[in-house]
């Protein structure tokens, strides 16, 4: 039996931002629910988020997402402290205890996994994750015997020069057996540079201790500035290429390419240069998007192709073909084997079956049916300056070029709009609707002088 502690109180005020440290993003996720989706498979019996530091955003932004409990640390006087406040919570509980940082992302959840088990089949007091450092600069020290058994841990700031010169560092992730670590909390005592409440302190006293080192350094890494977040994300878009390329997609040139840690592809999908896939996107088998696309929160069918395009938060089945130069958005659905050309926007729209809109047009809070063809320049106007309308388009319908839809309008089946009307009624099936003004040709027009 374990229970998660995630240390979420600090403000990061080194990110010069007014969001909370553990609220940035990270690869299309916080750095806080990066560490909570860590030990997800883990199964652990509570999840508990001590929060300090606007409590409430962070309540806010991951409450919905996991099955937490929130205690607040209202002043921040350091990680003993911080662990201090489970104490009424955990009355009682003789199980395990993992403590995690909220602004360590990379963790793997292997790594966690090794700690628990080196930590149960010891029968620890306590098991610490530890990294061999080049540079151990910033982080505290831990001193170790034959056996991995910790003898000393000292924070860097209150480390002698001797002391710095060890190369095996604190990642701050422990696992403690709870009655242990809960008899030592109360007793803890702030006599360091920082007058802080320290956890490798009750560390040294709950008894036998053993260090375990990781085997990657890059996963304990900690996030505390804009330079780090960033270092943080390069990590991350290598292992997230590494996946996909080993799984049958093809990136062409994957330094230019982003893709979110929530992004699901299928083998044969081919991401083009400069394209960046972001949010809870989908891309289906045999797909080719780019170069210079941005899908994102998007659900993209078999075969489909998307170039120099924008798709947001819709959905575009298969075998369509998007671009170059189209925009996509707000909940537009576009069905099979169609085409959404060059400089095309469509909004809350959706499109049936083998319907085209090739080129210059602008199709907002509209629906149009089967083998609809949209000619160049044709609009939905939708917005009479104070409530949105729909239109209505039905199969088989053709509009000329340059054509007006003032919604709220519908258009039958097997319509025909003459080039160049404004539709401002609706129109029945069958039918040629022409709304412009007749040509009149004046001779000897030119001004006399």
């Amino acid at each position: 039996m374990v229970v998660v502690a995630i240390l979420a109180a600090g403000r990061g005020t080194r990110m010069k931002s007014s969001l909370p440290k553990v609220l940035h993003s990270l690869g299309g996720r916080s750095l806080v629910e990066k560490v909570l989706d860590s030990v997800e498979p883990l199964s652990p019996s509570r999840r508990m988020v001590i929060v300090g530091y606007q409590a409430q955003e962070v309540k806010a932004a991951i409450q919905s997402s996991f099955n937490l409990e929130f205690v607040e640390q209202t002043v921040q006087l350091g990680t003993g402290h911080a662990i201090q406040q489970l104490l009424p919570y955990l009355e009682g509980y003789t199980g395990d205890l993992l403590v995690l940082n909220g602004d360590v992302p990379l963790l793997r959840t292997e790594t966690l996994k090794q700690l628990l088990l080196n930590h149960q089949q010891n029968q620890n007091a306590a098991t610490i994750l530890t990294a061999q450092l080049t540079d151990p600069k910033g982080y505290g020290r831990v001193f170790c015997d034959e056996e991995n058994i910790v003898q000393q841990m000292v924070e860097d700031k209150d480390c002698t020069p001797d002391q710095r010169e060890n190369r095996r560092i604190n990642a701050g992730i422990y696992c403690f057996r709870w009655p242990d670590l809960a008899k030592v909390l109360p007793h803890l005592e702030a006599n360091n540079a920082q007058k802080e409440y320290y956890l490798t302190d009750a560390v040294t006293q709950v008894g036998k201790v053993m260090a375990v080192d990781v085997a990657d350094y890059q996963e304990i890494l900690g996030i505390n500035d804009r330079l780090q977040l960033a270092t943080a994300y390069e990590i991350l878009q290598r292992r997230i290429k590494e996946k996909w390329l080993l799984a049958g997609v093809t990136l062409i040139d994957p330094h230019s390419i982003t893709i979110d840690e929530t992004v699901e592809l299928q083998p044969d999908v081919i991401i083009e240069p400069q394209t960046h896939l972001r949010g809870n996107t989908t891309i289906k088998t045999g797909s080719r998007i780019g170069p210079g696309s941005l899908i994102e929160n998007s659900q993209l069918g078999e075969n489909v192709t998307v170039q120099y395009s924008v798709v947001t938060d819709s959905i575009v089945q298969a075998g369509t073909r998007i671009g170059p130069y189209a925009h996509l958005r707000g909940h537009t659905e576009v069905g099979v084997s169609c085409r959404v050309g060059n400089f095309v926007e469509l909004k809350n729209t959706q499109l049936g079956d083998k319907t085209n809109v090739a080129h210059l047009s602008y199709l907002g809070d509209a629906t149009a049916g089967t083998q609809v063809n949209i000619g160049a320049g044709t609009i939905t106007a939708n917005y009479d300056g104070v409530k949105k309308h729909r239109t209505k388009i039905g199969d088989r319908t053709k509009t000329g070029s340059n054509s007006v839809l003032v919604a709220p309008v519908n258009l039958g089946d097997d319509v025909y709009v003459a080039a160049g009307s404004t539709i401002t009624e609706d129109v029945p099936n069958d039918s040629l609707v022409i709304a412009r003004s007749r040509q009149v040709v004046k001779q000897g027009w030119r001004r006399k002088v």
